[in-house]
């Protein structure tokens, strides 16, 4: 039987360091991907996520629950709640300055969340294990201090940069070739833990 791999940080994780070059206390998180579903600006049906870093190694974020984003009628759909929680767990990745992938995400539904309901989001890293980064979010409706929604713990993986380019767009690979700052700040921005 194949081992399920948790999200509960082992005893020896460390404490997350915050990259000196990671967005401070109070500044946004900027958006990977301008048509990303989850945090790009321009999708015209996506969460449209914003997120700011936190103290320490923390971010809170924020998404209006749209008619778009229901399951059951006038109600946001399970997952898209976990869409949104798994976007940013991902964006406390900009804290570290690493990219990783979701390797396990846990989700727990506490209450319904209407249509047109803003979901507040917190983040945060609990521990890191070499390539292995834990962390928790928890959802609260239409206040920082509202009834909890939804809670999720994830487990991600720290990966080599090339692993994105690989399967990106022609378009966005050329973009990114005929931009040199903006290759120099990809390759420097992101370093990896082997």
């Amino acid at each position: 039987m194949a081992r399920v791999p948790s999200t509960i940080p082992p005893a020896d994780a460390i404490p997350a360091q915050v990259h000196p070059d990671a967005p401070k206390p109070g500044q946004a998180i900027p958006s990977h991907l301008e048509h990303c579903f989850g945090c790009g600006q321009s999708h015209p049906t996506g969460l449209r996520i914003r997120s700011t870093a936190g103290e320490g190694a923390s971010i809170t974020s924020i998404f209006t629950v749209s008619e778009f984003h229901q399951g059951a009628p006038g109600l946001a759909h399970g997952g898209i709640l976990t869409l949104a929680c798994d976007e940013v767990l991902g964006h406390l990745m900009w804290l570290l300055r690493k990219p990783a992938v979701t390797g396990r995400l846990e989700t727990d539904f506490l209450l319904p969340v209407p249509v047109g309901s803003v979901i507040h989001l917190r983040a945060e890293i609990l521990g890191i294990s070499g390539r292995k980064v834990y962390s928790r979010c928890e959802g609260r409706l239409n206040a920082a201090d509202g009834p909890v929604a939804i809670r999720a713990q994830s487990l991600f993986v720290i990966v080599d940069m090339q692993h994105f380019l690989d399967s990106a767009p022609e378009d966005y690979i050329t973009r990114i070739q005929g931009n040199p700052a903006l290759m120099r700040e990809i390759d420097s921005s992101f370093e990896v833990n082997p």
